[in-house]
C-alpha cells in the first residue's frame, strides 16, 4: 500500500482510507460482524487509515472500531470527529466547538474507542457561535495532554481553515469530493494547498450513486438516508443516472467497474488527496482498493470529465447547505 502524507506535521496514512460510517447508521441495517471483518480485511490489505465520528450511531460507531482495532491499535491511523451533538434516542442537538465541549468529547470519544490517542481530531462542522481560534486552541490543548497527534477540520470554508490554521497547524481537511461534488475545488482546496494542509475526500463514490448499483431510490432500503437526499429524489436520480451511464461506459472500455474508475479521478487529483471510501462489505472494500492500481491518462480524465461535467449533475448534496463550507 503506498502512503500519502497530510499537512506539515508528519501525518503519514495509507493512499486510500476506509470510512466506517455507514457500518452503524444512514446506509440500511447493520451487520457489526461483516463491518468488524471489513475492517480486519482492511488493515490487511494496507488500508490503516480508519475514520469515524461521535455521531454516527450515535457513538456506536466509534464502539464498533474501538472493537475492531483492539490488539491491532499499532497498525491503524484513527480518525473520529466532534461537533455534532446527539443524543441517545439519535435527536440531533446543534453544534457544539465550545473548548469545554471539546474536552468532553475527546475524553467521551477515547473511551468509546478504547485508545489512550486519536490520531487525527476534526471538528466535524463549524460551530459559528464560538470563534473558531477558541475551538483549534481547545484542541491543541488536546495535543500538548497528548490525548490527539493531529488536528483537522471538515466541511469548513476557506477563511475559517486560514484562522484555524494560524491557531495551530491543521493538517487535513475533509470534505466531500468527487466526479459529482465538486465545489470544493473554488475556494477549499486552493486554501489548503496554499497553506500546505492535506485532503481528505469523504464520498468519493457520490454516496454510492457513481458505482451504478442502483436503478432507482426504490432500491435503497427503507430506513437508507439516501432517500431524502436532493439528488436521488426521482427526478433527480433519473437525470444523474444519465451520466453515472457515461461512467460505466468508459470505466467498461478500461476493463473495470464505475467505482474503480470515479476513484482513481479523485486518486489523481494528488498527492495530498487521500480518498476515504465507506462501506460495511469485505466485497466492495476489496473493489475500492484495487483502484489504486488504475492509472488514468490526461485524456482519460479529459474524457471522465466531459462525460460528467462539473455543474450536471442535479440537486444540492445536502437538504441543507448552510452547514458545510462555513
Amino acid at each position: 500500500m503506498d502512503t500519502r502524507r497530510l499537512g506539515g506535521e508528519g501525518l503519514t496514512v495509507s493512499a486510500e482510507g476506509l470510512g466506517c460510517m455507514g457500518m452503524s447508521e444512514f446506509y440500511g441495517p447493520a451487520d457489526e460482524q461483516e463491518s468488524i471483518a471489513t475492517i480486519h480485511r482492511a488493515l490487511d490489505l494496507g488500508v490503516t487509515f480508519i475514520d469515524t465520528a461521535d455521531m454516527y450511531g450515535p457513538f456506536t460507531n466509534e464502539q464498533l472500531v474501538g472493537r475492531a482495532i483492539a490488539g491491532r491499535r499499532d497498525e491503524v491511523v484513527l480518525a473520529t470527529k466532534f461537533a455534532n451533538v446527539r443524543g441517545e434516542d439519535r435527536s440531533y442537538r446543534g453544534i457544539r466547538g465550545d473548548p469545554e465541549y471539546v474536552r468532553q468529547a475527546c475524553d467521551a470519544s477515547l473511551r468509546r474507542l478504547q485508545v489512550e490517542r486519536i490520531d487525527l481530531y476534526y471538528q466535524h462542522r463549524v460551530d459559528l457561535t464560538v470563534p473558531i481560534e477558541e475551538t483549534v486552541g481547545a484542541m491543541a490543548e488536546l495535543v500538548e495532554a497528548g490525548k490527539v497527534a493531529y488536528l483537522g477540520l471538515s466541511e469548513a470554508g476557506a477563511d475559517t481553515i486560514r484562522r484555524a490554521h494560524a491557531e495551530h497547524p491543521i493538517s487535513a481537511v475533509q470534505s466531500e469530493w468527487s466526479l459529482w461534488s465538486r465545489d470544493v475545488e473554488d475556494e477549499v482546496v486552493p486554501a489548503v494547498r496554499e497553506l500546505g494542509i492535506g485532503f481528505v475526500a469523504y464520498s468519493p463514490l457520490g454516496r454510492g450513486f457513481l458505482t451504478g448499483r442502483w436503478q432507482s431510490p426504490d432500491d435503497l432500503d427503507p430506513d437508507d438516508f439516501r432517500r431524502n437526499s436532493p439528488r436521488f429524489e426521482t427526478e433527480s436520480f433519473r437525470r444523474n443516472y444519465q451520466l453515472v451511464e457515461q461512467v460505466k461506459l468508459q470505466a467498461e472500455e478500461k476493463g473495470i467497474t464505475a467505482a474503480q474508475l470515479a476513484l482513481a479521478w479523485v486518486l489523481a487529483r494528488g498527492a495530498d488527496v487521500v480518498p476515504i471510501p465507506g462501506t460495511k462489505r469485505r466485497s466492495y472494500l476489496e473493489e475500492n482498493v484495487a483502484a489504486l492500481d488504475v492509472e488514468l491518462s490526461p485524456e482519460d480524465l479529459s474524457c471522465l470529465e466531459e462525460a460528467v461535467p462539473r455543474d450536471a449533475v442535479v440537486g444540492q448534496r445536502y437538504p441543507d447547505m448552510t452547514q458545510v463550507n462555513r
